[in-house]
């Protein structure tokens, strides 16, 4: 999850202003953590609490985690119908596809034990707010990603899991033409596939982070599932996570900090 966070961060001042090159510093004055990284800490302190019980109780702890934080930092940049459900005195899902669910999901990848864990996890947390087909394939398909690269898997494996039973046309994107015809897309299915080939061009993390910027679009979400991906399959080099501290609040890194090795836990 420290790739997401540091993804969501770099990709913070992007959003707004994209730039479609990689020759950019990683951080200045206006790198911020959004709503990617707290719902991501929401999901995390989940598992941490709930993921070894029933399903109903882990689904209660997602909703109650992603209020309880998500109102607390209010202005960190939520869609206008998941901030209607943070509201909500009695929150449903909302057939959501959007690309929400697949920015919070790393936790779960990093954390489970098995391919099942994966898909019944994600399930889980995602169906809280995003129950469209689309919205859960794109969330089961971070996580998978992210299970799979910690099992050791190569990318060409990876590849192949996401082109057979998640996106048929990965193979088709490129990080050199999404630069130059990507569009703003907050949907899982315009934006998730665009971020797993950021990851499969990459050379190491922080390469995979700077394709993340360099395609346009929904930059800070972009990055942070890159991010998470590229975290898992390369690893994460411990300037980068210093790096990740400098911005996140004193109450999230508090909570990073008691749920961590409840989360990378061991088969």
């Amino acid at each position: 999850m420290w790739g997401a966070f540091f993804g969501d961060i770099v990709g913070s001042r992007f959003e707004w202003a994209n730039y479609r090159k990689k020759d950019f510093e990683l951080f200045d004055e206006d790198s911020t953590f959004t709503d990617d990284s707290v719902m991501t800490v929401a999901v995390a302190k989940s598992l941490a609490e709930c993921g070894e019980k029933d399903d109903q109780a882990l689904r209660e702890a997602v909703i109650r985690n992603m209020r309880q934080l998500g109102r607390k930092y209010w202005d960190a940049g939520y869609g206008g119908m998941f901030a209607l459900w943070l509201e909500s005195d009695d929150p449903i899902p909302y057939y959501s596809f959007g690309n929400g669910a697949a920015m919070r999901i790393s936790p779960v990848g990093d954390y489970a034990r098995s391919e099942e864990e994966v898909k019944r996890l994600s399930r889980i947390v995602t169906e809280v707010t995003h129950d469209h087909p689309e919205g859960l394939k794109g969330a089961e398909c971070v996580a998978m990603c992210i299970f799979l690269a910690k099992q050791g898997a190569s990318k060409e494996q990876i590849f192949e899991r996401v082109r057979r039973d998640y996106y048929p046309q990965i193979g088709s994107l490129t990080c050199a033409e999404l630069s130059k015809t990507y569009l703003f897309d907050e949907t899982c299915q315009g934006s998730v596939p665009q971020a797993l080939a950021c990851f499969f061009e990459g050379t190491d993390f922080e390469d995979t982070i700077r394709n993340a910027i360099s395609i346009g679009g929904d930059s800070d979400t972009i990055a942070a599932i890159a991010g998470g991906i590229a975290e898992a399959f390369f690893g994460m080099e411990k300037k980068f996570i210093e790096a990740v501290r400098l911005f996140l609040s004193n109450d999230l890194q508090r909570e990073v900090g008691m749920i961590e090795k409840k989360i990378y836990r061991k088969a």
